[in-house]
C-alpha cells in the first residue's frame, strides 16, 4: 500500500513527465510550422522557460568563422540586454561547454573556476547556479543552451539536465534546418562562383531602387565592367584558373563596395555594380578607383605564373542618363564598350546623347 508521501511523490513526478511530454510536443509543431531560425528558436526557448523556470536563459551560436559564441536569445529583464553580445571562444562556462562537448550542472558557480562574471557584471545580474547543454549535430557544436538560477529552489536537478539535452537535439534539428533552407534561398539569387547576386536577383534590386530614387529623389549610379582580354586566361591557363580569378574578382568587387550598395557578376567575365545615393561625379570618382584598384592587385595562375588583370568600366547614373532601370543598365553598358573600344583600363561615362570617355 502507498502511503500518503509517497503517493504524493508519484503524482508530482506524474505531473512533471506530463509537462515533459506536452513539452516535446509543442516543440515538435514548432519545428513543422516554420522556417525562420529565430522564430522556432524563440518558441523552444519558450516551451524550456515554461517547464524548467529558469530566472534567466540564453542561446548561443558559435561563429562559424571566429569560433566566438553570439547570444542568439536571451530572456530576462537582465539578459535582454546580451542579444547580439559575443564571448571570446573559450570563455566562461558556455565556452567551456563549446570545448569539450559535455553539459554542465553546477550548483554554485562561485565555486568553480570556469566561471566568468564578465557578463553578470555587464547587466547588473547575480548568477548562483547554472545548466549548460551543447546543441550539437553530427558531433559539430552549434551552440549551448544555458539556464541561469532555478525559480523553485535556486539550482538545477539531473532531471532537468535530461531534459535539456533531449531539448538541444531539437533544437540542433530547428537550426540545420533554417540554415539548409537558407541556402538553398542564397543559392537561388547568388552567382555560385563569385557569390555577388545573380542577374535575376540583380535586377529586381535594380528596379526597387530606381523606383525609390524616383519617389524620394537623389541619384542612383550603376558601374558596368567587363575583364580585358579574359579570353586569353582561359586559353592559356586553362578554364579552372578562369574561374578561379572571376572568383577572386568577385570578392575584391565585393569588398569593395559599402552595405548599401550591391554587385553582380552580370554573365560571363561582366559584372554590374549599383551605388544608392550617389550622383555621376562620384560614380566616376568610384568607377576610377576600382579600376585603378584592379590593375594593381596581384594575380596568379595555378603555376605561379602573374595575371596582369585589368577591366573597362562604364558609368551611368539615374536620372541624368535614363529614364527606367534597363535603359540605365544600357546607357552604362554602351559606356563600357565606349571605353572596350578606345583603350581598355579605363572609364567610359554616360551622356544624355551618348557614350563618352575618361
Amino acid at each position: 500500500m502507498v502511503n500518503g508521501t509517497t503517493g504524493y511523490l508519484l503524482e508530482e513526478a506524474l505531473q512533471r513527465r506530463n509537462a515533459e511530454l506536452a513539452t516535446m510536443v509543442e516543440i515538435g509543431k514548432a519545428l513543422t510550422a516554420s522556417l525562420d531560425l529565430e522564430e522556432v528558436l524563440q518558441a523552444i526557448m519558450e516551451r524550456v522557460s515554461g517547464l524548467l523556470q529558469p530566472t534567466a536563459w540564453s542561446l548561443l551560436l558559435v561563429d562559424q568563422q571566429s569560433g566566438d559564441l553570439v547570444f542568439e536569445i536571451a530572456i530576462s529583464t537582465a539578459s535582454r540586454l546580451l542579444k547580439g553580445t559575443r564571448l571570446e571562444k573559450g570563455t566562461g562556462i558556455a565556452g567551456w561547454v563549446v570545448e569539450h562537448g559535455e553539459s554542465l550542472l553546477i550548483p554554485n558557480v562561485r565555486e568553480d573556476s570556469r566561471f566568468c562574471d564578465a557578463v553578470d557584471r555587464a547587466v547588473s545580474f547575480t548568477t548562483r547556479s547554472i545548466v549548460c547543454i551543447p546543441v550539437k549535430s553530427r558531433e559539430r557544436i552549434l551552440g549551448v543552451i544555458q539556464l541561469e538560477n532555478s525559480l523553485e529552489d535556486g539550482s538545477f536537478s539531473e532531471a532537468d539536465l535530461a531534459i535539456l539535452t533531449t531539448i538541444a537535439d531539437f533544437a540542433a534539428i530547428a537550426i540545420e534546418n533554417a540554415r539548409a533552407h537558407e541556402r538553398v534561398n542564397q543559392l537561388a539569387v547568388t552567382d555560385e562562383l563569385t557569390g555577388l547576386w545573380n542577374a535575376r536577383r540583380f535586377n529586381e534590386l535594380l528596379e526597387y531602387e530606381v523606383e525609390r530614387t524616383w519617389r524620394y529623389g537623389g541619384a542612383l549610379s550603376l558601374i558596368f565592367l567587363d575583364l580585358d582580354h579574359f579570353k586569353r586566361v582561359n586559353d592559356t591557363h586553362g578554364h579552372l584558373v578562369g574561374s578561379r580569378l572571376l572568383s577572386e574578382v568577385g570578392r575584391l568587387l565585393g569588398n569593395s563596395i559599402r552595405k548599401i550598395d550591391s554587385g553582380s557578376r552580370f554573365g560571363g567575365d561582366e559584372f554590374v555594380l549599383m551605388f544608392p545615393n550617389t550622383f555621376k561625379e562620384h560614380g566616376v570618382m568610384l568607377a576610377k578607383r576600382l579600376c585603378s584598384l584592379l590593375s594593381s592587385t596581384d594575380f596568379v595562375a595555378d603555376d605561379g605564373t602573374p595575371l596582369v588583370v585589368t577591366a573597362s568600366f562604364g558609368v551611368a547614373t539615374y536620372p541624368d542618363d535614363a529614364e527606367t532601370a534597363q535603359q540605365l543598365l544600357g546607357a552604362a553598358d554602351k559606356a563600357m564598350y565606349a571605353i572596350k573600344e578606345a583603350s581598355r583600363n579605363g572609364v567610359g561615362v554616360a551622356a544624355l546623347c551618348g557614350a563618352g570617355s575618361d
